[in-house]
């Protein structure tokens, strides 16, 4: 049986003032992969946005990983994120820091203590993502790619049930974004983890089919085999 990870009902996504998408009716269940695209400013990533807790889901009715979405305070959103890993396409690294340094400062964030237990952590999602030998490299001293890897390492530091990853190919070469889209695949299918990701690339995006969820005109249209155009 299908277990919903996200669930939408007549959600109205705001960006500030402004109502960006209107009616959407979102469902995706664990496990499964689904892309979301549109032209910039269609509002993919407030969408994105509204799912891990940063702008306020204020009409509409929506639940994220167990979390009800309306009404959910500040003190609740980072037990949310708890549930999700967020992958940006800036890799948002701090750069005085370096990888394994990066990883830890997130399991600390997340009330993590043990540093034993964090070590032992940060070494299996490196190696997950292909890093295993690269936890004392500076962010300056790994490839795009590279980067890009820790920033989808970070990412599974609570062994999330979703993951949302916005435009995560947006700054790779044409083999480098192969690469991560593989790894994301490969994650949603070893670990029936949820994955939404918002692209405008639509070589990625044919290269690598799955459902698709397109952002256009204040509303969404899901259908699986969307013509891209």
């Amino acid at each position: 049986m299908s277990e919903p990870i996200i669930e939408l009902k007549n959600a109205n996504i705001y960006q500030g003032n402004n109502l960006v998408l209107q009616h959407v009716n979102l469902t995706v269940n664990k496990g499964e992969f689904v892309y979301l695209v549109g032209k910039t400013g269609t509002g993919k990533s407030s969408l994105l946005k509204t799912l891990y807790g940063e702008l306020e889901l204020r009409e509409g009715e929506g639940r994220v990983a167990g979390f009800n979405l309306r009404g959910l305070d500040w003190k609740k959103v980072p037990f949310l994120r708890r549930n999700l890993g967020v992958v940006f396409q800036d890799f948002q690294l701090l750069t005085d820091r370096n990888v394994n340094d990066n990883l830890k400062f997130v399991l600390k964030a997340t009330g993590w203590t043990d540093v034993k237990l964090m070590d032992e952590k940060i070494a299996d999602v490196l190696d997950k993502v292909g890093l295993r030998t690269k936890g004392f490299k500076m962010p300056f001293e790994l490839s795009g790619g590279e980067q890009q890897r820790v920033d989808i390492a970070r990412a599974l530091l609570n062994s999330p049930k979703l993951i949302l990853a916005d435009e995560p190919t947006g700054n790779l070469d044409p083999e480098t974004s192969d690469e991560i889209m593989n790894l994301l695949f490969q994650i949603s299918r070893d670990y029936n983890t949820a994955v939404v990701m918002a692209s405008h690339d639509y070589i990625v995006v044919s290269k690598f089919p799955a459902r698709t969820i397109r952002t256009e005109r204040g509303q969404i249209t899901d259908n699986a085999t969307i013509s891209i155009e």
